[in-house]
């Protein structure tokens, strides 16, 4: 099994309306043996939750058939010889999806009328996620992380990672590789070439940050509205920033060879560049928030923010990432009901909400709760 990426693309896919049962499964795993030896036993008795909340609300029959691709991954020892730091595995009739991250998650298992994705939101549109350009004249990588995970990320296939494939026959240095080396950082490079081609460098230079400048935006920087760092050697940022058009680019980078850090260093270095504007940000946010609820067009209660949503009324979302708070919400009324998460259609009523609001074209960030502006686990702002 190939775990899939985790997109704005698969996060429609999954806020579309499903045929339940929907099964949520969430679990924290290992990168390292002997301690990933575990994961597969965990795994199995994550399945074991899962079968016995089906069987409270669906037959035998209908039990077994919905927990067949989660049985069939439970055998797969590809996939299990090479966990990272945690999974989410949701299944419905229809769609199968395995993620992988690159940070834990809480062991979790939801079986209800749709998907539990809260924690899939707070990965993808927390307020302090941010993306890292990595750049030099030959190539390029892009990373993304928050304040305590950094990874790589695979570039969209249309974004060219090295020059030759930016400029392709406009290249005109072909004479001249550049060959990597492993090391103590993320990798190092030796020049080898004739020499005598500066000229044609600089021809190639403004080219090719033009080019990478264009593809990252396309196809990184607009789908996850994510603010962008570049980190590269002090004399790139000036020439890519005169021809760059990325308004996600922040005027601050990491200005030496990215090549040289360790990749908890990058993090690091990245952090301290995002960590004013997360912190100005959620300042926002929050007075925002206490602005529209002073004038009755925001709420930090449950039922209200529900009917809201239901009327299509919630501009944006602040949920908090640790709360749950299990019942039954009817999409169409409004109505909720508090219950027991043991119940096979019952899920966290602050995940539901967020999805609502994320289906009307409401805007959704979960916050922790230590930044979070009021002590309900939401905070709801109103269009009108």
């Amino acid at each position: 099994m190939n775990p899939t990426a985790l997109n704005h693309d698969e996060l429609t896919a999954l806020l579309a309306e499903q045929e339940p049962p929907c099964l949520s499964l969430y679990q924290p795993t290992s990168r390292r043996h002997p301690e990933n030896q575990q994961d597969p036993i965990r795994y199995g008795n994550l399945l074991k939750s899962l079968e016995e909340s089906l069987l409270k609300g669906y037959s035998a029959q209908d039990t077994a058939t919905a927990l067949i691709p989660f049985r069939e991954l439970a055998t797969d020892r590809d996939f299990w010889s090479h966990t990272t730091d945690g999974i989410a595995v949701l299944g419905a009739p229809g769609l199968f999806r395995v993620f992988q991250f690159h940070r834990p998650v809480d062991e979790l298992t939801v079986v209800a009328n749709s998907f539990h994705i809260k924690p899939l939101l707070r990965i993808i549109q927390s307020a302090g996620r941010y993306q890292v350009l990595s750049l030099n004249r030959r190539e390029i990588r892009l990373f993304e992380g928050d304040r305590d995970h950094l990874e790589e990320i695979k570039l969209a296939e249309d974004v060219p990672a090295t020059i030759t494939q930016a400029l392709g026959d406009e290249f005109t240095e072909p004479h001249q590789t550049v060959t990597s080396h492993g090391g103590t950082g993320m990798g190092s490079a030796m020049r080898h070439g004739h020499g005598g081609k500066q000229d044609e460098l600089d021809i190639d230079e403004p080219r090719f940050f033009r080019a990478v400048d264009r593809a990252i935006l396309a196809h990184h920087s607009r789908p996850t509205g994510l603010p962008l760092i570049l980190a590269a050697l002090g004399e790139y940022h000036t020439p890519f920033r005169q021809v760059s058009h990325n308004s996600l680019l922040l005027p601050k980078g990491i200005e030496t060879d990215p090549t040289s850090l360790k990749l908890d260093d990058l993090r690091a270095r990245a952090w301290a560049i995002v960590e004013p504007e997360y912190r100005e940000r959620l300042a926002q946010m929050a007075g925002d928030f206490g602005a529209a609820k002073a004038k009755g067009l925001g709420t930090d209660d449950l039922a209200s923010a529900v009917t809201a949503a239901t009327q299509s009324r919630v501009a944006s979302l602040l949920v908090e990432a640790e709360r749950q708070i299990p019942g039954l919400l009817d999409p169409d009324t409004g109505r909720v009901k508090l219950h027991s998460l043991d119940d096979p259609q019952v899920d966290d009523l602050l995940d539901d909400l967020a999805e609502l609001v994320l289906r009307r074209g409401g805007k959704v960030v979960t916050v922790p709760a230590a930044d979070m502006p009021t002590d309900t686990g939401l905070a709801a702002t109103f269009r009108f």
